[in-house]
């Protein structure tokens, strides 16, 4: 499932596509004006009974830029995502187009390799990516300007990307009748979410903001775009809380929370880029689970 949002002259066209699997959403952000675009939060398949990977949801986005007849000039991700593998690391080699991630990636991936017990076997530097963004930076996607804010507590290392009048928010916020990121994964901070969401709310009423899943509440059809008024007016993890009462609800309600059935499978590959394991002297290539590494994880 697929939507295309545009709603002024000038302002970026945004092709939404929905994951069912894991319930993400993949975007392509592009400049009108030039044909230039950014690729951000792609989704590479895995099936955990199976094993088996596939590229049907990036192939979906090569697609959507070969018809529209588009310049990819960025591979994007928010962060080391914990329920999909992120396909930068296959659209890179397709395509050639730089990927970035915010800079704290250096910080997920100390945690996760310690985790993991993969020794010098993983680079910690970041160097993984072409570019690490830092709070404040900024980059183009055609003619128009892309900035970044540092937006912790789901992750160590999320980010938001605002480019003209559209905002990828990632896991902090969802649609507003659904509510907004947990907070208890490794590294994750209730607080330091609330901080972010409120840095994010603090641009103009009309921003558009891009949601990275959408749970599909009372069965209704899958969204992903909403607006900084919406969210403030509506959002019931947001309207008429404090940080203290938010950071009570978000601990509550995460307590509760069952750990995603991919996080010990994806993080392995994200912290890499994007990457599957180098193949062992098979050729086979093999994921790593440690076991009761995750603690206080929930059965679920």
């Amino acid at each position: 499932m697929s939507q295309i949002s545009r709603i002024s002259e000038g302002a970026p066209v945004v092709a939404g596509f929905f994951e069912p699997r894991t319930f993400s959403i993949q975007y392509v952000v592009s400049d009108p004006a030039t044909g230039r675009c950014a690729i951000i939060d792609p989704v590479l398949d895995f099936e955990e009974k199976s094993g088996a990977t596939s590229t049907h949801s990036a192939d979906a986005l090569l697609e959507y830029v070969r018809r529209e007849e588009l310049e990819v000039e960025w591979i994007l991700d928010t962060h080391p995502h914990a329920d999909h593998f992120s396909a930068a690391g296959y659209l890179h080699d397709k395509l050639g187009a730089p990927t970035g991630i915010g800079a704290h990636v250096t910080d997920v991936q100390r945690l996760w390799q310690k985790l993991y017990n993969l020794g010098d076997g993983l680079g910690t530097d970041g160097s993984q990516w072409d570019r690490l963004f830092a709070a404040g930076d900024t980059f183009r996607v055609g003619n128009l300007e892309g900035r970044v804010l540092f937006s912790p507590g789901h992750t160590l290392a999320s980010v938001t990307y605002v480019i003209g009048d559209a905002a990828f928010v990632h896991d902090t916020l969802f649609m507003p009748d659904f509510g907004t990121a947990r907070a208890d994964f490794p590294g994750g901070d209730a607080g330091r979410l609330w901080d972010s969401m409120q840095e994010i709310l603090a641009l103009p009423d009309s921003t558009r903001l891009f949601t990275g899943h959408d749970y599909m509440p009372d069965g209704r059809e899958p969204l992903w775009e909403s607006t900084v008024a919406e969210q403030k007016a509506n959002n019931p993890h947001i309207a008429g809380m404090t940080r203290e009462d938010y950071i009570r609800m978000r601990d509550r309600r995460d307590a509760d929370l069952p750990m995603p059935k991919l996080i010990l499978h994806s993080l392995q590959v994200n912290i890499r880029g994007g990457r599957l394991p180098e193949p062992e002297s098979n050729g086979k290539r093999y994921l790593k689970l440690p076991l009761d590494a995750l603690e206080g994880a929930s059965w679920g």
